[in-house]
């Protein structure tokens, strides 16, 4: 079984924003020449996540709405009485989640028609890490 790793850095404009890196993902499966297996998308802060869904701006702003609805910035988190103001960001997280394994099938992501691989970003403006970790033979 061989292994590759790739690190992509983030510094978004935006608190919030989601960003296709499925380009990014597809290209460190071809850097790995690895044909069989799986790769693993994992964000490396708790205030960011993985997921997979359709690259069509309306679902991206219904997915942005919702959770801003389940988990809406504010000033009254618990977590705010540490000094930081982003509880709303570790919950969004819980949410979508933070990472995801995509099927490799000779040499390709092995995902649906219209599924992308977004890095989602909830508290923004600072640097941030994500790992692409691809697996297999």
């Amino acid at each position: 079984m061989k292994f590759h790793t790739k690190y992509l850095t983030f510094n978004t404009k935006k608190r919030r924003e989601y960003i296709n890196i499925t380009g990014e993902v597809e290209q460190a499966l071809d850097e790995s020449g690895i044909q069989e297996g799986m790769v693993l998308v994992s964000a490396m802060h708790i205030t960011a996540g993985v997921f997979i869904n359709d690259n069509e701006s309306g679902i991206l702003r219904d997915i942005d709405e919702m959770l801003e609805r389940l988990a809406p910035y504010k000033d009254d988190y618990h977590h705010h009485w540490t000094g930081e103001n982003n509880g709303d960001s570790h919950l969004k997280n819980i949410l979508t989640g933070h990472q995801v394994i995509i099927p490799v099938t000779k040499g390709r992501l092995d995902l649906g028609t219209w599924q992308q691989v977004f890095y989602a970003e909830y508290d923004g403006q600072r640097h941030k890490r994500l790992i692409i970790k691809v697996m297999g033979e």
